[in-house]
């Protein structure tokens, strides 16, 4: 199961906090006007606040100039870690246009850490978490230079295979003994998942599903598009027979690979958008009304399929919004007589919203 909604009560969790700061506030303090300083921070506290959310994440408090936000309490999610690593990021971008839409400057520092902490209700009157995993992501946060995010250890091993980043010089926390390993943010990969997918395996056990997708594919080429579903639980190698089948298909076929995220701003038509930069398109034909991106897919497609057959896979179908499953639907009938293979890779819970 993706997410476990439970009622925050006391008791120990593992979970991810995030800790954010504007810097140089108490110089923008003497500078600015308190009516103008109150507007930037209510802005900042906004933008913040609403991209922690729609990574899954919970602010927990404001502080001064201060965000704190906690992912996994009190709803958790498999890849709650790897959220607020992409929290993080979007908190900075999000900083960085107020900069450049401002004329005064502005710069984030944030510290993200990952552990165990005693969770509270805050309906008593307690925060959310606390304990030393808290504690630590805020001397991160204040040892992380202008426009920086430090991730501590136990945050990097378990993104280590999403993130590129580099391990800093030792640190000295205030408070803890000996020194802390941290490291240094560079890029997040898009696509990856909470779990690294692994394809130096062998492939074994799924001839038979793998023999099927060949011989939708065959009827694709020869009849016309062909729209197929691989429905399964987690963890039991849709993605790996996928990738299988775009290995078979390797320099005899048009590939597009578009995944559906389970959270994050326009996340209708994100698989669009990713199909049409692996083809090399403009995606500004994407910024119309429904019908117009409805129409411009097929385009996109039909072209795509006049040049050699075309196998489009929409992986994590579950997470799609119900217009991008509509629009799935209409490529299944619009494509008529034209060589592509829709796969769609989904999760059981698929059925309850497409029977």
């Amino acid at each position: 199961m993706d997410a476990l909604s439970n009622r925050t009560v006391e008791g120990r969790k593992t979970v991810t906090v995030l800790f954010c700061d504007l810097v140089a506030y108490t110089e923008l303090a003497g500078r600015l006007d308190p009516e103008a300083l109150r507007h930037v921070m209510l802005r900042f506290f906004e933008r913040a606040a609403t991209v922690i959310e729609e990574h899954g994440g919970t602010v927990e408090k404001f502080v001064g100039d201060e965000v704190m936000a906690v992912f996994g309490v009190p709803v958790v999610h498999e890849d709650d870690v790897l959220r607020a690593v992409r929290a993080a990021v979007a908190v900075h971008e999000c900083v960085a246009e107020m900069d450049r839409d401002s004329d005064i400057r502005l710069e984030v520092r944030i510290g993200v850490n990952t552990g165990e902490v005693v969770t509270g209700d805050p309906s008593a009157g307690h925060g959310f978490v606390s304990g030393d995993a808290v504690n630590v992501g805020k001397r991160l946060e204040q040892a992380a230079a202008p426009g920086e995010i430090v991730l501590g250890e136990s945050t990097h091993r378990l993104v280590a295979h999403a993130v590129c980043a580099t391990r800093m010089d030792a640190l000295t926390l205030k408070g803890k003994e000996g020194e802390a390993v941290a490291f240094r943010l560079e890029s997040v990969d898009p696509t990856a998942t909470a779990i690294p997918r692994r394809d130096d395996t062998r492939f074994v056990g799924k001839e038979r599903e793998l023999e099927r997708l060949h011989s939708a594919y065959r009827e694709a080429t020869s009849s016309g598009v062909r729209l197929v579903t691989i429905v399964g639980d987690p963890g039991i190698g849709k993605s790996r027979l996928a990738r299988e089948l775009v290995r078979w298909l390797e320099g005899r076929a048009s590939v597009v690979v578009a995944t559906c995220p389970p959270y994050g701003e326009g996340t209708t038509f994100s698989p669009i958008r990713e199909a049409f930069r692996q083809a090399g398109r403009d995606e500004s034909v994407l910024e119309g009304s429904s019908y117009e991106v409805f129409a411009a897919t097929s385009g996109l497609f039909q072209d795509l399929a006049r040049e050699q057959p075309l196998l489009a896979v929409f992986d994590d179908i579950h997470w799609a919004e119900e217009t991008l499953l509509d629009l799935i639907e209409h490529l299944s009938v619009r494509l008529g007589a034209a060589p592509v293979l829709l796969l769609c890779l989904a999760r059981p819970e698929l059925a309850e919203r497409r029977p």
